[in-house]
């Protein structure tokens, strides 16, 4: 049912205010400078330029690139700059306005932003299957000069995804697909798991919605019992990380419907067979001069001496981070209840870095010349993409995909130093 069709100009200006003060709101509450003026004529601007334009749900069609800039700012960690470009990502693409109109209004960067958004506006699949790929293989280029455009487009796409239900069937399958092949493996490549667990589960809500209905209902059945087991298995925990001093604190997360399927149909087991539903994050917020490195190990050492660790089910991140950033240390615990319950155990710095992804790591960047692997991974793209020399567009867009899924393999030398390589594998 569309909510929007009823509503009066000044229900709909007053529901457009309300967004902007909220973005203004989750602005306000980040590190950045604060550049309000700037961002006001952003918003100003798209909102005068989109007027009397509506989605297909019947809502103002500035509400989106709010949601977008909403996005940017609160789940990505963007600054003014990103705002501007997410309030105007569709101005060029939807109206008369040229990106010479916002490089003269905004200046050139937020204007060089836009145009490259506006280059990927007609999505990857489709009539022009071709053109939309040669297009996209532009904006990838984009990624090791302005990683910022990639990640707009990123915020662009999830919140398509969230409003996917005033879409046609057609539409719907169409852009789970392209959100399938290209966006969630390239938000897991950057660092941004919580974006890149909802654009999979929000895609398998479209493609298989009756096996995801199911899936969700019997999550949510045991859900409570999950809950109890939760707080069983987090007291004594806590009782030893306070009688060490330590700053912490301990969230769960209850596996996502679409991560329970996988693990269905790779393990060959039913939904009561999935033992490890719930898991544990131990976030740990070092005092000054405090080591984050030790103080995770001793919080693991804690852990395993309250309860007995599967011996299969360690990984250490901290020592040999992921291609894309991640630290953390992953162990899986015999709780109370006789169920497997994971824990991820990071500091406050990993944890930013693991739910920010990109952003993240390039404000905890010190001065020192040494490259992580993201930034070998975004050199060696740029250079896949300078030198390589594909048959058509559609080729490339295989061989990127391939790269986004290439793994991590940990090797020895003889001289037993850790060696990391990755291959190129398929889902």
């Amino acid at each position: 049912m569309n909510t929007f069709v009823n509503l009066t100009q000044a229900e709909e200006d007053e529901m457009i205010q309300k967004e902007f003060q909220a973005l203004l709101q989750d602005y306000a509450a980040t590190r950045h400078k604060q550049k309000v003026e700037i961002i006001t004529r952003a918003f100003e601007f798209a909102n005068k330029a989109h007027k009397g334009t509506k989605r297909r749900s019947g809502e103002p069609y500035i509400m989106h690139p709010l949601s977008v800039a909403r996005i940017v700012v609160k789940e990505i960690g963007l600054g003014s700059t990103s705002i501007c470009s997410a309030l105007l990502h569709d101005v060029v693409e939807d109206t008369d306005y040229t990106c010479e109109d916002i490089e003269e209004l905004f200046g050139p960067k937020i204007a060089s932003i836009v145009s490259g958004l506006t280059k990927i506006s007609g999505g990857i699949f489709g009539d022009k299957a071709s053109e939309q790929a040669e297009n996209f293989r532009r904006l990838i280029l984009t990624i090791p000069e302005d990683v910022r455009v990639i990640l707009i487009k990123m915020a662009d796409r999830l919140h398509n995804m969230r409003t996917l239900g005033s879409m046609p069937p057609a539409k719907q399958l169409k852009i789970t697909g392209e959100t399938q092949y290209i966006y969630a493996p390239l938000a897991q490549r950057l660092g941004f798991f919580l974006i890149k667990t909802e654009l999979e589960n929000l895609s398998f809500k479209y493609e298989q919605p009756s096996v995801y209905q199911k899936l969700e209902e019997q999550i949510k059945e045991v859900t409570p019992q999950l809950e109890q087991s939760f707080q069983e298995f987090i007291e004594p925990i806590k009782r030893l990380l306070d009688s060490y001093k330590y700053n912490y604190e301990i969230t769960s997360r209850i596996k996502s419907p679409y991560s329970v399927f996988r693990k269905m149909q790779t393990k060959h087991i039913s939904f009561d067979e999935v033992y490890d539903l719930l898991a544990v994050r131990i976030i740990l917020k070092p005092k000054s001069g405090e080591n984050e490195k030790a103080n995770c190990w001793v919080t693991y050492s804690a852990l395993t001496s309250i309860y007995k660790a599967h011996p299969d089910r360690t990984r250490d991140w901290i020592n040999t981070p992921k291609a894309n950033g991640y630290e953390a240390l992953h162990v899986t615990l015999m709780g109370p209840s006789g169920n497997w319950i994971e824990v991820q155990i990071r500091s406050e710095r990993m944890n930013e870095i693991a739910e920010h992804g990109l952003a993240a790591h390039w404000k905890y960047k010190t001065g020192s010349e040494e490259q992580s692997d993201l930034d070998l991974w975004l050199k060696s793209l740029k250079e896949m993409l300078d030198t390589a020399d594909y048959a058509n567009a559609v080729d490339f867009m295989d061989t990127f995909q391939l790269n986004l899924y290439s793994t991590e393999i940990y090797v020895f030398t003889p001289q037993g130093d850790i060696k990391k390589c990755l291959q190129n594998r398929r889902l």
